[in-house]
C-alpha cells in the first residue's frame, strides 16, 4: 500500500507539440527575387510615359516599332501599332510616349506626319528623305492632359513658341492668297498667311495671318491691309499707276499692310486676334476715312461714258471728293432720261487746304457755314463739269471750277437730299459741237451758184476788153508818137489782163477747176477727220487695251 502511495507523488510528464518553422531558409531567395521584380515593375510603371492614339486619314510611311514621334527633332516616343478604324475610313496609330515628354501631351497638342513638302512658304521635311517619315508634335499651352487626338493633314504654318501675333482679315474673295503667302510691311517680308475659311453664312472669307516680332508692333488700330498679289495696275482719271511688292508676290501673291502717313498719329497697337478688312488694292486701303461727308447730285445733258465710280471730284484742281454712283433718272418735265452722277464732298479737306492759307480763320466749320459757303461759290459762277483726266483712254472726272460767264443758276435746295449742284457742258463736248456747226455751215454754202455768177462776170469783162482792142486798132497811125506809144502800152496791159482773167476763169469758175475741186476735197477731208477723231475716241473708250495690244483682228464671216 505504501508503495502505491508513493507512486502518486511521482511527477507527470506533459506533451508539448513541436514548434513549426513557417519560413524556410530555402524560400528566402525566391521571395527576394519576387520583391525585386515587383520593385522593377513598379519603377518601370512609374517611369513609363503615357500611351496615346492618333487618328490620321492615311498612314503614309508610318510603321509599327520603327516610326518615332519627334519634338524639335528629339525622339519622344515610338509607334506601337498601326491599324484601320472600325469603318475602315481612317488609320488609328498607337504610340508610347517617354515619361520625360508627358507634359507635352496636353489638350491642345497637335500631331502630323512629317514628310517632304513644297509649299508657298518654302521646302520642309527634307531630312525625312534619308531618315524616313516621322510624326511631328507641336506643344500646346493647356494644362489638361489628353490621350486621344486627331492628326493634321498639314503641319501648322507657325509653331506656338514663335514670337509674334496673329490677326484676322475679312475679305469678299480669297484671290490668289494661300497658306504660306507672304505678308509685307514696307516691302519687307514680316509674316505669312496661316489659314483661311469661309464665314458661317458663306458670304465672305476669313483669313488668319501671323506677323513676326518685332514687326507686330506696327499693326495698330489704324492699320490697313490689302491684296498685294501680282502687279497692281490701275488706269483712271489720275493716270496710269503700277504697284508691286516683290517678285515673290508676283508669282504666288501676298498681303501688304501699313498705316497711311496722312492719318492721325493717335493710334494704339492692335490686340492679338484683332479683325481687319482686307482691301482689293492699295488705293482703296489707303483712302483716307472721312468722318463728315456731304452728298450731292449732278444731272448732265451729255454722255458720261468714261466716268467711273471712285473718280475724283476736284475744286480748282484739288481733290475734295469722289464719285459714288452713276445712273440715269427719268425727267418728267422733258419726258426723257438724263444721266445722274452722285458725288460726295469732304468738308475736312476744304478745311485742310484753307489752313495752309493766310485766312485759316475763315474755314467753314459748322453745317450752316458750309452751306452758305457752297451757295456763294455757285453764285460766283462755280459749276460742275466733266473733264478728261486721261485723253488717250477717255477717263473722266468731275471738276468744280469757276465760269464767270456762266448763266445764273437757281438757289440750292437744302431741304432736298442729296443737294443738286449746277453743271456746265464739258469742253470736249463744246468743241465737237462747234466743229459740227462749222461743217454744217460750209455744206449749206451755195458754192455752185457763186461759181456761175463769177463765170458770167468774167465773160462780160472779157467781151469789154475785146471791144476796146477793136477800137484801138482804128486809131490813126499819124497820131503823135507819145499817144501811139501810150496806146501800145495800153494794148499790152489789156492783153496781159485778158490772159490773167482767162486763167482765173479756168481756175475758179470751171466745174472741174482745180481750186474748186481742192476746196471740195479739203472740206470733205475736214469732215472725215472730225468723224475719225470721234470714232477713235469712242473705240478707245470701249477698248482701252487697244493701245497696248493693238486693234483686234476681225474674224471673217
Amino acid at each position: 500500500m505504501t508503495d502505491q502511495a508513493d507512486l502518486s507523488n511521482i511527477p507527470q510528464s506533459t506533451i508539448r507539440p513541436k514548434r513549426r518553422i513557417w519560413l524556410s531558409v530555402v524560400w528566402i531567395i525566391p521571395v527576394l527575387a519576387a520583391l525585386v521584380s515587383i520593385g522593377i515593375a513598379v519603377q518601370k510603371i512609374l517611369n513609363e510615359g503615357p500611351t496615346i492614339t492618333i487618328v490620321f486619314k492615311t498612314a503614309e510611311g508610318i510603321e509599327a516599332g520603327k516610326t518615332f514621334l519627334k519634338y524639335k527633332d528629339v525622339k519622344i516616343g515610338l509607334v506601337q501599332t498601326v491599324k484601320l478604324s472600325e469603318n475602315y475610313t481612317k488609320v488609328v496609330v498607337t504610340a508610347k510616349i517617354d515619361k520625360s515628354a508627358e507634359g507635352l501631351i496636353v489638350d491642345d497638342a497637335k500631331f502630323w506626319i512629317e514628310l517632304p513638302r513644297v509649299s508657298l512658304s518654302g521646302v520642309s521635311g527634307i531630312s525625312t528623305v534619308l531618315s524616313g517619315n516621322h510624326i511631328g508634335l507641336e506643344a500646346g499651352r493647356s494644362t489638361r492632359a489628353r490621350r486621344e487626338f486627331v492628326g493634321l493633314e498639314l503641319p501648322p504654318a507657325i509653331t506656338i513658341d514663335k514670337p509674334g501675333r496673329q490677326f484676322v482679315l475679312h475679305a469678299d474673295t480669297l484671290g490668289s492668297v494661300g497658306i504660306g503667302s507672304p505678308l509685307y510691311y514696307r516691302q519687307l517680308n514680316v509674316g505669312q498667311v496661316i489659314g483661311y475659311d469661309l464665314t458661317k453664312d458663306g458670304t465672305a472669307v476669313v483669313i488668319k495671318v501671323f506677323v513676326k516680332a518685332p514687326y507686330d508692333r506696327y499693326v495698330t488700330t489704324q492699320t490697313r491691309f490689302w491684296q498685294a498679289s501680282g502687279i497692281d495696275v490701275s488706269l483712271g482719271a489720275n493716270g496710269l499707276s503700277v504697284h508691286t511688292q516683290s517678285l515673290l508676290s508676283i508669282l504666288i501673291g501676298g498681303i501688304a499692310f501699313e498705316k497711311p502717313s496722312s492719318w492721325t498719329s493717335d493710334s494704339k497697337p492692335a490686340d492679338e486676334g484683332a479683325v481687319f478688312t482686307l482691301y482689293g488694292d492699295r488705293m482703296a486701303a489707303t483712302s483716307k476715312y472721312e468722318a463728315v461727308i456731304t452728298p450731292y447730285v449732278l444731272y448732265f445733258n451729255e454722255s458720261v461714258r468714261g466716268l467711273s465710280i471712285g473718280a475724283p471730284v476736284t475744286v480748282t484742281g484739288l481733290p475734295v471728293g469722289e464719285v459714288t454712283d452713276i445712273s440715269f433718272e427719268y425727267d418728267s418735265e422733258s419726258n426723257d432720261v438724263r444721266p445722274r452722277v452722285d458725288i460726295v464732298l469732304y468738308p475736312a479737306r476744304f478745311i485742310e487746304y484753307l489752313k495752309k492759307s493766310s485766312k485759316a480763320g475763315q474755314a467753314p466749320a459748322s453745317e450752316e457755314a458750309r452751306r452758305a459757303f457752297m451757295q456763294r461759290m455757285v453764285d460766283r459762277g462755280y459749276r460742275a463739269q466733266l473733264r478728261s483726266g486721261n485723253l488717250v483712254m477717255g477717263q473722266l472726272y468731275v471738276a468744280f471750277d469757276r465760269f464767270p460767264h456762266a448763266a445764273k443758276a437757281k438757289k440750292i435746295d437744302w431741304r432736298k437730299m442729296p443737294h443738286e449742284l449746277p453743271v456746265i457742258p464739258s469742253s470736249l463736248e463744246d468743241l465737237e459741237t462747234r466743229v459740227s456747226n462749222i461743217i454744217a455751215k460750209i455744206d449749206k454754202m451755195p458754192l455752185d451758184t457763186i461759181g456761175e455768177d463769177l463765170k458770167k462776170t468774167l465773160e462780160t469783162l472779157n467781151q469789154t476788153l475785146k471791144d476796146a482792142d477793136k477800137m484801138l486798132n482804128h486809131i490813126d497811125d499819124e497820131m503823135v508818137p507819145e499817144i501811139k506809144t501810150a496806146v501800145q502800152e495800153l494794148r499790152k496791159t489789156l492783153a496781159a489782163a485778158e490772159r490773167t482773167l482767162k486763167s482765173a476763169d479756168n481756175t475758179l469758175v470751171g466745174k472741174d477747176s482745180p481750186t474748186q475741186q481742192e476746196l471740195r476735197v479739203a472740206l470733205q477731208e475736214v469732215a472725215r477727220a472730225a468723224r475719225s477723231i470721234s470714232e477713235l475716241v469712242d473705240y478707245l473708250q470701249r477698248n482701252p487695251n487697244a493701245l497696248i495690244r493693238g486693234k483686234a483682228q476681225e474674224v471673217p464671216q
